[in-house]
């Protein structure tokens, strides 16, 4: 029997985020479908089967969303760095907590613990070399990210 090679993987995000640069750059590290939390169960296997037979899946909005980018009718930021360190977990909880979400609604909002969101915290202010989440917020307001 062959075993499936890293190529031969296919990723399907499922995120809260329907902001048009996280589903753009979901895409581009990979991923070749991406629905929100909104979606159905039904949809989801739906998803889920469709993205492993080779297709791409996206809600009509987030379509166009990733038609546009690629067409240049919208501007994606460039490449950055910073961003690009931290995980797609990570890029969420800054993005909630930039916002001014407390870490309980970070927790209810991503249905994780208030102690993994304290861990994601931290990890992001080691990565980016901030000292707390004012610093965070401003960093995050610079980059158009909030």
């Amino acid at each position: 029997m062959k075993q499936a090679g890293l190529s031969e993987v296919k990723y399907l995000a499922l995120s809260v985020s329907d902001a048009a640069e996280d589903v753009i750059s979901t895409i581009r590290a990979g991923a070749r479908g991406y629905v929100t939390k909104s979606i159905s169960g039904t949809e989801l296997v739906d998803a889920i089967c469709r993205v492993a037979e080779g297709d791409a899946v996206f809600s009509p909005r987030l379509a166009g969303f990733v038609l546009d980018a690629f067409s240049g009718s919208i501007e994606v930021t460039s490449v950055d760095e910073d961003l690009d360190r931290l995980s797609s977990r990570e890029q969420e909880v800054m993005r909630l907590i930039a916002r001014g979400y407390s870490y309980r609604e970070v927790a209810r909002e991503l249905f994780i613990s208030v102690k993994t969101v304290e861990t994601h915290v931290s990890s992001v202010l080691r990565k980016l070399q901030l000292s707390n989440r004012h610093q965070l917020t401003r960093w995050a307001a610079d980059r158009k990210l909030v």
